[in-house]
This record gives C-alpha cells, structure tokens and sequence, in this order.
C-alpha cells in the first residue's frame, strides 16, 4: 500500500509540474502563474526589446493588471524611436485621405501635426509617459532559452539572460514578445525566416533595404524653401523640376531627388535619397535622407562602423544641401543621434503571414488587431539604390495571427517583426500600424488571458473583443 500511495503521490507531482511547465491545452483553462524557485522570477509579459510598438503593448497589460517587464539589450531605452531620433513620422492615410491614426500614438500625431511635439525633448515626453512605472532592465544579453514541447507547438518557458554586472537571471513568463530590430529573442529560437528583398531581384543571399542616420541641422531658413518651391508651382511643375513627390508646406518638406540622386558620397556603403524632412521650427531641420547599406543591426562591430561611415560622410552632405537646396545656405549640423534606424530585418513565419494581395484587395481579418495604410515603398539595397515602389493601398487589416510566431504557443513579434512577405511589409512596417497594433494585443492580453489563451480566441470572441476596443479605447477595427 505504501508503494502505491508513494506512486500515486509522484504521479501527481509530474502531472502538476507539467501544467505548471506550460499552459493547459484543453479547453478554456489558463492556469495562474507561479513561481518557478531560487534565482527565478515569473511574469505574465516579458518584453525584449523598448521599441515603442512593444513599450505600448506593456503599458496597456500592465495596466490591467498584468505582471510585465521590459528587458531590453540597449543600454538605453527607446530604440529606434528614441535614440536613433525617427521623429520624421509617416501618417497612413485612406485613399480618400482620411487618417488612420488611432489609439495612444495619436496623442503623438496629433502633437506633431500641431508642432507641439517637434524637438527631441518632446518626443522624449511622450515616450516616458508610456513606459512611465514598467519595470525596466537595460543592457541584458540573452543567454539561452528553454523550450518545452506541446501536442502541436513549442512553449518558451524561460530565457535566462546577463544583466549589465555579469550576473545572469532567469525569467519564465505566459508570452514573451520580440521587440528589438535585432531578432535578439527570435534569433534564439526554432523559427523559419521569411524572404527579404532578395525576393525582389530572385537573389540568394538575404538582403535588407538600407539603415539610415537621421541629420540634424540648424540655421534653415525655412521659409525661403517653402516660398521657393511655390513659386514653381503647379505641382506638376515642381515635380518636373525637382523630382517625384517634392513637396513643401510649412512643415515638412519632401522629394528633391532630381537634385539630390546627383550627390557623389565619399563612401559607397552610403546614398542621398529624397529630403524626406520636418521642420522643429526656431531653423531646426530633422531629416531622414542618408541611407547605409548593408548595416547588420545584430552585430554592433556593423552598427558602430555605419554610425563612423554616415558621420564622416554628413558634413560633405552639408556642403551639397548649402548649394544646391534653397533655404540651407546657412546651415549647420546640429549633432547626431546615438543610434541608426533600421527599417528591415530578418523576420520569421508567423501563424499569417500578410501578403502583397491581402493589402491590395483591402482584406480584413476576423482578427484584425490593426487597420492599415502606406504605399508599399522598398527603401534600396546595393543592389537596387534606388528602391523600388509596388503602389499604394487604401486600407486594410493586420490579423493577431501575424503577430504570432509560428510553432511557439507563447511568442508574439511586433513591430518590425511582424510576419509579412517583403512587398506586404513595405507598407505594414511605418510605426503608426505597428503601434496600434501593439496597443491591440495588449489589451487583450490584459482582458482575456484570465480566461483563454490567444490561440484560443475565436470569431465570436474578436465580435466582442472589437466592440470594447471601439467602446473603450475608440480604436476601430472593422471596415
């Protein structure tokens, strides 16, 4: 008797150990988190990576009552978003030029098109208030993984991880989310990558479109562009002149290509593209414009050498907008970002993955967790400089399913990970659809995870979780 009672009790044990190793598979049940031991710390959310897209994600779930923190590899946080300066923001609008700006990133817009959020110490307000309480670690480095295997897919249970004092940590968590532009979780796992713009040229080595430093400058005279190009107007006449898509209001300024693609680098890895630029206002001019390719953002030796390249290179751009682009004959460099943004990265299968068909014929999703738009635009390679344009959407939805990593229960990507082929990401990729996107699933995760898994969501659940993302957040995910 005693045999079996010690038989029974051990089979208990396993079987709790199991449902504690990884969540239920049958039926509705989640089970509650709980502590994995000694030298172990248990989260509902752990996020790697401080992207925006993924810092929204863990505000609204720890806001509603999720255990989160944020681990990231920087020793800074905000990515690209913060210290490599993007404040040259792209808007998604409908073909009848309605935006499609929602949720917490709209405060962001709405200040930007205001020009109350213009400068870098406003943009840096606007990101405090959202990780503003998230538990923040900076500097990590992933050691290794731990995978457990379910019926169909793979459960991460934990990652153990090196703290900036070379102590290692390990977390486990119910999701994990990869939110660094480096695959620094993704790059650990069992995944298969989706064709980049090699795809574009049938090449077959991966490729990705060009980094870019964003330049800072003062002393613009802002106005003698913007009078400049209206005197050269019709549109189509400044278009004839200046190049495709040149445009200036009292803003933003665009285009010039015909003026800027006859810029001679003293370095080839780099390009002068289009002006794309926003004006800070006080003759203060942001302005992403200087691609580097072939930049590996997963290899810091590629990062620091880009950064050298693209600084060397910026006083000699100088020279040439003094010259040849009205209102910068004065101007001066206004120091550097700490960091580059990268537009494109490996990204790997998810459970959809979006396509250049699904955006041209405006689908939407029973799981829609997005609502999306941006020509399909294809920064250059070495192989193609120039990039390349496939056409410009109305509108159209982005699945949860396409956050979800393929084979692993309890992974999600956002932002520039997220799961579409190169064509479809062309458009997907600007940080207003990743943004809302990532907003998305962290409510739900905050609302629906005390009851179903996200792979267990259904039709009728996204009737219902779309109707209190409208009622509540005023975010609309239907057509």
């Amino acid at each position: 008797m005693k045999q079996c009672a010690r038989y029974i009790i051990g089979v208990m044990v396993v079987v709790l150990l199991v449902q504690l190793v990884a969540p239920s598979t049958m039926g509705n049940t989640v089970l509650a988190k709980a502590s994995c031991g000694t030298g172990c710390s248990s989260y509902d959310v752990v996020v790697i990576g401080s992207e925006i897209q993924g810092s929204l994600l863990a505000k609204e779930a720890r806001r509603l009552g999720l255990d989160v923190i944020i681990l990231d590899p920087r020793s800074k946080p905000g990515g690209q978003f913060m210290q490599g300066q993007m404040h040259v923001l792209d808007e998604p609008n409908d073909k009848k030029r309605r935006s499609l700006v929602q949720g917490d990133i709209k405060k962001l817009y709405d200040g930007y098109k205001a020009g109350s959020i213009r400068k870098e110490a406003a943009f840096d307000r606007y990101y405090q208030s959202v990780i503003k309480d998230i538990p923040m670690r900076s500097g990590i480095v992933i050691e290794s993984v731990n995978e457990v295997p379910l019926k169909q897919d793979k459960f991460l249970k934990s990652i153990t991880y090196r703290a900036k004092d070379g102590v290692k940590y390990t977390v486990e968590a119910q999701y994990f989310v990869e939110n660094t532009d480096f695959n620094a979780l993704t790059s650990k796992l069992n995944v298969t990558r989706i064709p980049g713009m090699e795809s574009i040229y049938k090449g077959t080595k991966p490729d990705y479109m060009a980094a870019t430093l964003v330049l800072k400058f003062k002393n613009v005279n802002w106005n003698k562009l913007h009078q400049v190009v209206l005197n050269d107007y019709p549109l189509t006449n400044v278009e004839k002149k200046y190049g495709q898509n040149t445009y200036v209001d009292w803003d933003y300024a665009t285009g010039f290509s015909n003026i800027t693609y006859k810029y001679k680098p003293i370095d080839p890895q780099l390009m002068l593209r289009g002006i794309n630029s926003t004006y800070q206002k006080d003759g203060q001019v942001i302005m992403n414009a200087l691609l580097i390719f072939d930049v590996d953002p997963a290899n810091p030796k590629s990062i620091e050498s880009a950064m050298k390249k693209a600084k060397a290179e910026a006083p000699e751009v100088l020279k040439f907008l003094r010259k040849d682009i009205p209102g910068y004959a004065n101007a001066q460099l206004n120091g550097f970002p700490e960091y580059l943004y990268i537009r494109d990265y490996n990204r790997f299968e998810t459970e959809y993955i979006l396509d250049y068909p699904d955006l041209m014929s405006n689908k939407m999703f029973w799981d829609n967790v997005s609502i999306a738009s941006y020509a399909t635009d294809l920064q250059g390679t070495t192989k193609m400089r120039k990039g390349l344009s496939f056409g410009k959407p109305d509108r159209y939805g982005i699945p949860l399913r396409s956050f979800e990593l393929k084979s692993y229960e309890n992974v999600l990507v956002v932002g520039s990970n997220l799961g579409a082929t190169i064509k479809a990401y062309g458009s997907a990729r600007i940080m207003p659809n990743t943004a809302l996107a990532g907003q998305t699933i962290g409510i739900i995760l905050g609302k629906e995870l005390k009851n179903k898994r996200l792979r267990e969501l259904t039709k009728s659940d996204f009737v219902r979780i779309h109707k209190y993302l409208q009622k509540d957040y005023r975010i609309k995910l239907q057509s």
